[in-house]
């Protein structure tokens, strides 16, 4: 909103220091000062709120060493987050940008599908909250039109390098240096450790010609949906630990952000021989609020938490790491980059599944892990009466503990993740 009204002013006056709202890096550091001064000083206003209100989380006794000491702590917290990334979002960001649109329509569509399930978690004291296939219409009508905007929308090309003098092409001259591109509209994506680090949704099309690239955007678009509800999922699944979703987060967020200003800057692309995507350049404003809001958060959500996240602010979450990593066309490096939410996510569905499998064929179901999701099984002492298959470790680790080395192999991974650019 700033960019644009000072855009309009500068046709009529000349005010000093008005051009630096030309350069992202300006205002993507505008945005994540604002957003975490937002986060901490009108987020202890909102705790304060849910305080008074009485919306505090209730919680089931599982055994866990301090859970019921949380008993009470304000949920619904993920209210700051969501706030702390609009806000200085729309207050420095273009907002002509259809990326950064599709960003600001995830946040808030998923942020309200997660708000919803904790006012019925909460006012209408029903613990199951919203059904899980009302979660899922959710996920899916998003990745909907997530898949279908980047489809239809006439603003989402790539530009990839072509022999100089090619029918179409541009020129851009960086230094000495000359640069042939192309604009096309493809369902090229990145996928780690090819030749060439890109793989075409395309080619798992049998046909050729118009119905191969018309069936790629198909393949895209459910490929779309299935990675929004995945990691949205994920996340949630994840935010069972004061900070672990929170710093897990931030550690992603900043990974994506990297990706998203080197894919954005035909100099860079071109250096390091990545996909050169015209404006994702800008969503490394909404990326910094992002970034600004979850340290904010993490003020209060670190152990002891102050106030949890709910819904509100997990599934919105997971939903922005999707749809951002789509958009600059990573998401093929999620499994790697998010393996915290997979491993999470698989650790849920391995529990379920033997224990449903071994009830069918002995009578008595039996575990994998101690308790899932799997940040819980270090929660819970081996050997004491939990037919598990994996006891270890045999003595309950401090909450504290597992959240910080969850964040270690986060940073593990994201550094993984960024190598595997090279990894060919």
């Amino acid at each position: 909103m700033l960019y644009h009204i000072v855009s309009y002013l500068r046709q009529f006056f000349d005010i000093p220091g008005a051009g630096m709202f030309n350069f992202i890096s300006f205002r993507a550091g505008l945005a994540m000062i604002f957003s975490l001064s937002f986060a901490l000083f009108v987020g202890k206003k909102i705790i304060g709120m849910l305080r008074r209100k009485q919306i505090g989380d209730e919680i089931r006794d599982l055994g866990l060493e301090g859970q019921m000491q949380k008993k009470g702590t304000p949920t619904m917290g993920g209210i700051i987050v969501l706030l702390s990334i609009l806000v200085p979002s729309l207050l420095f960001a273009r907002l002509d940008n259809v990326y950064m649109l599709l960003m600001l329509t995830s946040t808030v569509w998923l942020g309200s599908i997660g708000a919803l399930d904790d006012y019925i978690k909460v006012f209408r004291k029903n613990k199951k909250g919203l059904s899980g296939k009302f979660k899922i219409a959710g996920q899916i009508g998003l990745g909907i039109i997530v898949g279908c905007t980047l489809y239809l929308n006439d603003g989402v090309v790539l530009r990839e390098k072509v022999p100089p003098g090619t029918s179409g092409s541009q020129l851009t001259v960086v230094g000495n240096q000359k640069i042939w591109t192309k604009e096309s509209k493809s369902t090229l994506t990145t996928i780690p450790f090819l030749k060439n680090n890109e793989f075409d949704y395309a080619q798992l099309m049998p046909c050729n010609g118009r119905a191969r690239n018309a069936g790629g955007w198909v393949i895209f678009v459910l490929a779309t949906i299935f990675i929004i509800t995945a990691v949205s999922n994920g996340a949630n699944l994840t935010d069972g630990l004061d900070g672990l979703l929170t710093g897990t987060s931030i550690i992603i967020g900043t990974t994506l952000g990297i990706f998203a200003y080197l894919s954005g800057n035909i100099i860079y692309a071109d250096y390091l021989n990545i996909m050169y995507i015209p404006s994702t350049g800008e969503l490394v404003v909404f990326i910094s609020a992002f970034i600004g809001a979850l340290v904010g958060f993490l003020w209060y959500n670190s152990y002891p938490a102050q106030v949890f996240m709910g819904d509100t602010g997990s599934l919105a979450l997971g939903g922005i790491i999707a749809v951002f990593a789509i958009i600059i066309r990573k998401e093929l490096l999620i499994p790697i980059l998010c393996g915290i939410f997979l491993v999470e996510s698989l650790s849920v569905i391995i529990q379920v599944y033997w224990f449903k499998f071994t009830r069918r064929r002995t009578g008595v179901g039996k575990r994998v892990f101690k308790m899932t999701p799997f940040h819980h099984h270090f929660q819970k002492r081996g050997n004491n009466g939990i037919d598990a298959v994996i006891q270890k470790p045999l003595h309950p680790l401090p909450e504290s503990k597992i959240t910080v080395r969850f964040w270690i192999i986060a940073i593990l991974l994201a550094v993984i993740t960024v190598v595997t650019l090279k990894i060919r």
